[in-house]
């Protein structure tokens, strides 16, 4: 039963070893080792492969080399709002801005990130804290960014000539020795001031602008306290400097506010009779988020919530008094709504910073910064990908100890007393310590314990084989988990910017009421794909269903046709906000990564067809072939619009023409081609490359599972669109001389 423990003589101090061979067999310890080595180059392969088809790529380190790194703090960036309001704010892809220069119908949120910073020229892990300063048609936006070297914390700059739209990064307008954020920045008596954040010096500066934005100089330090995310206001003939003590005794880290009081933002500075205001809990919004801001005659204060994680969300306060010895304020609703699209969302998991300012047309703009992870992600995954690590190892050798590969869990060939000879003082040791009496016995119940486990389970027996498969599935699902923690990132699965800058598109998917199964887990999942702004459902027959029956994160809208028709799919829809759409059939399952690779490139060519299935239509007479046909001839001049993005305008209108019709009527006599005509109708109208493929991770059809698919029979379906092709052909010209070749891209998204 596995190793003995070994017996040491009290008296000669010779020792007497017991006749253990399986202790000391070479062949017993070669087989131990090729194991490991053979599982080791097993589970490396199975990790490889699930990183290279199931593990989402970083998409900032694709723009930007020398910023945009893992970050404890998060991943945070800034977006834009606007509204009637400060309580009615809608992110500035609801108010639906184009953008021709950065192919963006409309510009969506985040506008500034990490990528965007590094890009320009000063590298950045991420952008938080934002501050507007608005000087006539122009907005400014100071910024905290955290420099990817020297991991502190600089004040950047942005400005934007089109209200928000757009922003040039201007560089670095203030960097200290310390860290700095949170970017306060005022007018008075026609200077403009910043009050940063910079408690690591211990002190509370304040700068002037000496040649705005970029050239800033110290003005005077205001105090010599450490205080966190100060502002000041003008309020009834005084100035009120709100901020938080960290550093005293007893202090609640990110739960402590004081207010001081002056004549001057210069000082001197008097503390309010009730310091602290708060010294509670840090869910209760305490710590400032932003600029205080008027409304209706009423002075309303951000705080930061950072119960669950630091900087969860903002909290909104109303301030009903505020003098020299009395402060009270009241929480009101802020009327921002969350995100619930997770970590596919740019400000999914948190956000901690609001400034909202109206503008001299009355309109109110807001920017304020988002993150999708919690505090600390980082760290928590590489934690729990070690951990995982660890338990692979541990079923490896449970695994080998049961098949009989590893003879003991801790070979005692590996202690002291069975190195050869050794001097009396490491022999008195040896008998003398305890802890090494204690881990040598604790090693050898081990052994004997894996000698026990082997001999009740019997790799052979039909309870063995099934514990065996058991462990083994176990330590794949372990491996690829830790794998995914260490090296996945986030996990997010993040849009892809384009020139700088988001977009967004409408997903349509056309169905009838026995496929219900399918769009209901089709609009969970794609609802939550970080650029998808609305669902449309074209519902061909049967009774639709009600709009309570699907969890979306998005909203969802069903177009009742009147008759059952392929054509329908592309009828022109003037509710459609977006410029692109992507025609997705409601039984194709693919990762949210896909859809956004899709979509960048559809941005870089708007024009095309862009898709991941492609055809290869050739032959004479002209057949309609699968995917393996196309690959083989290394070419494609048609894509599945079951799959695509386009035009909604062009493609919609160009199907809809006079000169269409024939077509239209072939899809409704065959019901079927509609894909097709598409295809051969973009053809007609350009004479360069009409269709653009994107290789999908991966893609599941769905209607294996429910029985429900509209091409049951392949050899019938094939056969209906090669008389298509042929008859398309025919009416619109052939379209066999416009084949694109695979792996053309650099990206190599169309391998």
């Amino acid at each position: 039963m596995g190793s003995s423990p070994i017996v040491v003589s009290g008296s000669s101090g010779t020792r007497n070893r017991p006749n253990n061979k399986s202790k000391n067999d070479p062949c017993a310890s070669s087989s131990g080792f090729v194991y490991l080595l053979v599982s080791f180059v097993a589970l490396g392969s199975i990790a490889g492969i699930y990183v290279r088809f199931m593990m989402t790529p970083n998409v900032h380190a694709s723009i930007s080399s020398i910023g945009c790194k893992e970050d404890d703090e998060g991943s945070w960036s800034i977006g834009v709002f606007y509204g009637d309001s400060p309580f009615s704010l809608k992110p500035i892809e609801d108010m639906n801005i184009w953008r021709d220069k950065k192919a963006a119908w409309p510009v969506a949120n985040p506008v500034i990130t990490c990528a965007s910073a590094s890009v320009a020229g000063f590298s950045s892990n991420f952008v938080a804290d934002p501050f507007l300063y608005v000087k006539g048609d122009v907005f400014y936006l100071f910024f905290e960014t955290k420099n990817s070297i020297t991991m502190q914390g600089d004040i950047g700059v942005a400005r934007s000539t089109d209200k928000g739209a757009s922003w040039e990064q201007l560089g670095i307008a203030l960097d200290e020795d310390w860290h700095l954020s949170y970017p306060y920045v005022f007018e008075y008596n026609d200077n403009i001031y910043m009050l940063p954040e910079g408690r690591a010096k211990g002190q509370l500066r304040l700068y002037r602008a000496v040649n705005f934005p970029m050239k800033w100089t110290l003005e005077k330090i205001i105090m010599k306290k450490p205080l966190v995310d100060s502002f000041i206001i003008p309020h009834d003939g005084k100035y009120w400097l709100f901020g938080s003590d960290h550093s005293g005794i007893g202090a609640q880290y990110n739960a402590q506010l004081e207010i001081w009081y002056s004549r001057s933002p210069l000082g001197p500075w008097r503390p309010h009779k009730k310091n602290p205001i708060y010294n509670t809990d840090k869910s209760m919004g305490a710590r400032n988020g932003g600029r205080p801001f008027l409304f209706d005659g009423h002075l309303y204060r951000v705080g930061q919530d950072d119960g669950e994680t630091y900087g969860r969300r903002v909290r909104l306060f109303k301030i009903e008094v505020l003098t020299t010895d009395r402060f009270e304020e009241v929480e009101v609703p802020t009327g921002l709504k969350e995100s619930i699209k997770g970590r596919n969302a740019w400000n999914g998991a948190r956000s901690h910073h609001l400034d909202v300012q109206r503008l001299s047309s009355g309109e109110w703009v807001g920017v304020m910064d988002g993150d999708r992870v919690s505090s600390g992600d980082a760290s928590r995954r590489f934690h729990l990908g070690c951990a995982s690590v660890l338990g692979v190892a541990a079923l490896v050798i449970l695994f080998g100890v049961l098949l009989g590969a590893v003879k003991g869990l801790v070979p005692l060939s590996w202690w002291p007393h069975n190195v050869g000879k050794r001097s009396d003082a490491s022999l008195d040791w040896e008998r003398s310590s305890l802890f090494y009496s204690r881990m040598r016995l604790f090693c050898s119940h081990l052994n004997r314990a894996s000698s026990s486990l082997r001999a009740r389970i019997k790799p052979n027996s039909c309870s063995g084989s099934l514990i065996l498969t058991l462990i083994f599935l176990v330590t794949v699902v372990l491996m690829c988990t830790g794998v995914n923690y260490i090296y996945g990132g986030s996990g997010a699965h993040e849009a892809y910017p384009l020139h700088g800058q988001y977009s967004q598109f409408t997903l349509l998917t056309m169905t009838y009421d026995a496929r219900i199964w399918n769009l209901k887990m089709y609009i969970n999942h794609y609802s939550r794909c970080s650029s998808v702004r609305e669902i449309v459902v074209v519902w061909n027959k049967g009774q639709p269903p009600e709009l309570s029956e699907f969890d979306s994160a998005v909203p969802v809208r069903i177009r009742v046709e009147e008759r059952n028709s392929l054509n329908n799919r592309f009828k022109v829809d003037p509710s459609i906000k977006t410029r692109a759409v992507l025609e997705l059939d409601d039984d194709i399952m693919m990762p949210c990564d896909d859809v956004e690779r899709g979509f960048k490139v559809w941005r870089e060519h708007p024009e095309r067809i862009v898709g991941f299935y492609p055809r290869l239509a050739n032959g004479s007479p002209l057949k309609y072939r699968a995917e393996k046909h196309a690959r083989k001839h290394n070419g494609y001049n048609m894509i599945l619009t079951g799959a695509a993005f386009m035009d909604t305008k062009m493609a919609f209108e160009m199907y809809w023409s006079k000169e269409a019709a024939p077509g239209r009527e072939v899809v409704d006599n065959l019901f079927n081609c509609e894909d097709v005509l598409l295809n051969y109708l973009y053809a007609n109208a350009s004479s360069s490359n009409t269709v653009e493929y994107v290789k999908p991770a991966w893609a599941i059809d769905t209607s294996k599972f429910t029985g429900v698919a509209i091409s049951k029979n392949t050899q019938i379906h094939y056969g209906l669109r090669s008389s298509c092709l042929q008859k398309f052909s025919e009416m619109y010209g052939s379209i066999t001389n416009r084949k694109s070749e695979f792996n053309r891209r650099m990206d190599g998204w169309d391998v």
